[in-house]
């Protein structure tokens, strides 16, 4: 299997040339690589919470899919262990739409003759990233009051998953009916 580019090659904004038609003559985008984020809301999804704890965005930036997945999964288990399954709610507040693409260049003995250079550049699709904006919520957890060190927490180590990193807000949640 490829290996990764490193994060710093998409975290920045860039703009989205990624069209996706109907029709071949009109798509740029042949396919789109499936998302490795496996599931948007975790824990007890009927039950309204009294606290709402968000990792917000510090910057603008591009998160991949994989390091969406990633953050999911340890926070996730961090929660789950600590509070159970009916304990808490965590939701994913961005989705990946974006398309990455990678121009390929050819190096070694006689690659300049294979290479095409900047001909036709626009590149192969190699993953998929949530485009965030400065202060916009990535991540919430729902839980009690009692609970919260445990939700920052798992909002802590999931930051650690992304490339900028974030900060973390505890709010009242207002849909909360006591």
């Amino acid at each position: 299997m490829a290996k990764l580019i490193r994060a710093g090659a998409w975290r920045r904004l860039e703009r989205p040339y990624t069209r996706k038609s109907k029709y071949r003559s009109k798509a740029f985008i042949r396919a789109v690589p499936t998302n490795k984020v496996v599931k948007h809301e975790m824990g007890e999804l009927s039950k309204p919470f009294p606290i709402v704890v968000t990792l917000n965005s510090a910057v603008d930036i591009q998160l991949r899919h994989n390091s969406l997945e990633s953050a999911r999964k340890s926070a996730n288990r961090l929660l789950e262990t600590r509070l159970g399954k009916k304990g808490y709610k965590l939701k994913f507040r961005v989705y990946p739409h974006h398309i990455l693409r990678n121009n390929p260049l050819a190096s070694g003995a006689g690659a300049d003759r294979m290479s095409t250079g900047m001909k036709m550049s626009f590149g192969k699709a190699v993953g998929i990233a949530a485009r965030v904006h400065k202060g916009q919520p990535i991540l919430e957890v729902g839980c009690q009051e009692k609970d919260i060190a445990t939700a920052k927490l798992a909002l802590t180590r999931a930051r650690h998953k992304f490339p900028s990193g974030g900060f973390l807000e505890v709010q009242p949640n207002p849909m909360f009916k006591a």
